[in-house]
């Protein structure tokens, strides 16, 4: 491989394989390889690269001979060759004479190595597989490749991050992961490891990695460069801050994000979301966000309220202001071919369109198209209508469901976006879907824009993206994921993260074993950074009529209010819900910290504790914020649980005030109406 530089880029060649590394803001660099003439220009998830104190790139020739050439023989046998290395702040790369790159920390400990089982001319270990770590292969019949890039594995190596996949397991090590979203998956592909680095895999194609035993191994199937993206830092909270100003953080959280969201599987009609308002406020039970979910509206792609059942949108709005509550309304990405705007779409090129076949993305209540999210011009035309039929009447936040967007089913290599085949980039939809609100509002001078998305991808966060984990089961087992989705998304960068409070998909009103699960489950809400009450509730209500001028109609669930449970449990919502007022100055500065620096507001333990080995392998407890311990229930009959107190720090149970000396574990009560907390002992919060 022969080097250049060129300003604070190093670059290599080799044959037709161009690679390029460069500093992209402290302790960081970013790599990129193409086998094409030019480098593909986009930046995907990074934005415009922070200012570079201190670069220095090294390029020295070198003559080598290979290891096994006898001594009589080393002079004529010799080549000559290059090595390179960059070094930016607290990270360095560098490229052995086969051009094999290697990345090291300050004190020289390798944090990464690329993985080659390839023929090796400068070292006795070869082993002539002709397995390449950086390997890009032509796509027959296109102008594409697909894309593997290899990395040693460690031992001693945990990961953490990703994104959102409904499983168990904290730490990502051993894991295969799909990259792509589905309902209920969102791949955010930064990766903290606890080898003292975090990478981004800079490219929104459809792909996997696996973090095996015996390598790491990212893949794209249809791609033009390999690109990410790795830090360096002495602790997680270091690193994902320079992750942070590499992809953008999210906007200040509103005020009316600290507080309850009230949620259910649907009002269906002005006057029933005015009557649940209104007894709210007789209640005395604070409210900061009430929500009208889909099929509200007269066709899908409309982007408007049906008028038989929301007459007056405007007088409810400013009826809902007035008690102190902001309306979200649910909008999709889904264009019936029926509605008003579909013959402009189409005719316009705002449509997702197919290679082959009928162009019918999901036929679920209707035959339907996905607007295209990565056309400028399309993201326009949708908020334009948007903003005529709701942020004009007074709708300041959007719930952007099918964010996925969710096919059915996901054939990737059927569609076709703007931005190119949806194989190549569908992964960016989620992200531009909340950037067309995000920009257009903020065209309309609104300010601490948030939005919730049922998906995202990285960089989703700058565009005032507030990710839920879609349409999870109302079960013990979806519960306990949640929490390592939780933290694992703020460790991808995604600090604006919910569920549905008791799950969506079932959920009998009746059910005692259900009330149980949602008592654990809001208590848990407290504890998220948006505290939001949703599902569909069993049984459904019974529809009047099933068809309308020729339109599919929408059931909707039981009632999901907190005194919809019985006077016993709405006694326990209520207090958990003033609990989270108490909380509400601690919340806006943990929302602060999230906006500064794109510190998660729910983190692990070794986030705040990363000195304590034991923290490293604690995943049913975690820190919301810097000061509060949470110790959530998870199991059904459980009335106690085992807390571990970090070391070097004495802790104060929120409940009781007793004082502890950390480093050990500790068994505490937990009856139903209580979630165990610990503070740190000087610290002094209204919890209780």
């Amino acid at each position: 491989m022969k080097f250049t530089q060129n300003g604070n880029r190093l670059i290599g060649k080799v044959g037709v394989e161009t690679i390029w590394v460069e500093p992209w803001g402290q302790n960081s660099l970013r790599v990129r390889m193409t086998k094409e003439a030019v480098m593909d220009p986009n930046d995907w998830a990074l934005i415009d690269a922070p200012e570079v104190v201190e670069t220095t790139i090294v390029i020295e020739d070198v003559e080598l001979v290979e290891p096994w050439v006898d001594e009589s023989e080393k002079e004529e046998r010799a080549f000559k060759s290059q090595i390179a290395s960059i070094q930016n702040g607290e990270i360095t790369a560098s490229f052995n004479a086969e051009g094999w790159l290697t990345f090291k920390n300050s004190e020289g400990k390798i944090l990464l190595e690329e993985y080659w089982r390839d023929r090796n001319r400068i070292d006795r270990y070869c082993v002539p597989l002709r397995v390449e770590a950086r390997e890009m292969k032509p796509v027959t019949g296109t102008s594409d490749y697909a894309l593997t890039m290899r990395f040693e594995a460690y031992e001693d190596e945990k990961i953490f991050g990703m994104g959102q996949y409904q499983e168990k397991v904290l730490d990502k090590k051993g894991a295969a992961l799909e990259l792509a979203h589905r309902n209920c998956q969102a791949s955010v592909p930064f990766m903290l490891s606890s080898r003292g680095y975090g990478f981004l895999w800079n490219n929104p194609a459809v792909g996997t990695v696996t973090f095996g035993t015996n390598r790491t191994e990212w893949t794209a199937r249809s791609t033009r460069k390999l690109d990410y993206f790795i830090t360096a830092g002495r602790t997680p909270a270091q690193i994902e801050e320079q992750y942070a100003n590499a992809a953008g953080k999210a906007p200040m959280m509103p005020e009316y994000g600290m507080g309850f969201w009230q949620c259910k599987l649907r009002y269906r009609t002005q006057e029933e979301l005015l009557s649940v308002a209104r007894e709210y406020k007789r209640r005395g039970v604070p409210v900061d966000v009430i929500v009208i979910d889909f099929f509200h509206w007269t066709k899908q792609g409309d982007f408007k309220f049906e008028p038989r059942d929301w007459p007056d949108p405007e007088a409810m709005i400013s009826e809902l202001k007035e008690l102190g509550m902001e309306l979200m309304v649910s909008v999709w990405p889904t264009i019936d071919s029926r509605s008003e705007n579909y013959p402009e779409m189409a005719s316009s090129g705002y449509l997702i369109s197919a290679d082959r076949g009928m162009n019918i993305n999901m036929n679920w209540m209707g035959e339907t198209v996905f607007f295209d999210a990565t056309h400028p011009e399309a993201r326009d035309y949708v908020w334009q209508v948007c903003k005529k039929n709701y942020y004009d009447k007074g709708v300041r936040i959007f719930w952007l469901d099918e964010a996925e967007p969710e096919y059915g089913p996901y054939d990737f290599d059927l569609y076709r976006y703007h931005q190119g085949p949806a194989l190549q980039c569908t992964n960016i939809y989620p992200a531009m879907y909340a950037k067309g609100y995000f920009d257009g509002m903020t065209a309309e001078g609104q300010k601490n824009i948030c939005n919730l998305v049922r998906s995202a991808w990285a960089g989703s966060q700058r565009y005032g993206a507030l990710v839920w984990s879609g349409d999870i089961s109302s079960t013990f087992r979806a519960m306990k994921e949640q929490l390592q989705i939780g933290l694992n998304m703020g460790i991808a960068g995604i600090p604006w993260w919910t569920t549905d409070i008791g799950g969506f998909l079932g959920g009998f009103v009746e059910d005692k074993n259900f009330h149980e699960l949602l008592l654990r489950w809001f208590a848990f809400g407290v504890f998220s950074p948006v505290f939001r009450l949703h599902g569909e509730r069993v049984p459904y209500i019974k529809l009047e009529q099933a068809v309308i001028d020729g339109v599919a109609q929408m059931s909707s669930g039981s009632s999901n209010e907190i005194w919809s449970y019985g006077e016993e449990n709405y006694e326990i919502m209520k207090n958990y819900i003033f609990m989270r007022e108490r909380l509400r100055p601690y919340i806006r500065e943990c929302m602060k910290e999230a906006h500064i620096k794109g510190t998660p507001v729910m983190r692990t333990m070794f986030y705040e504790f990363p000195e304590d080995a034991q923290c490293w392998n604690t995943g049913s407890q975690y820190m919301f914020g810097p000061d509060i311990l949470v110790a959530p229930v998870f199991e059904p009959g459980q009335r106690s649980r085992e807390v571990y107190l970090p070391e070097k720090q004495a802790w104060k149970n929120a409940k009781t005030g007793e004082v502890l000396e950390g480093g050990q574990t500790v068994t505490v009560d937990a009856p139903l109406n209580e979630i165990p907390l610990f503070v740190r002992a000087e610290k002094h919060y209204p919890i209780y």
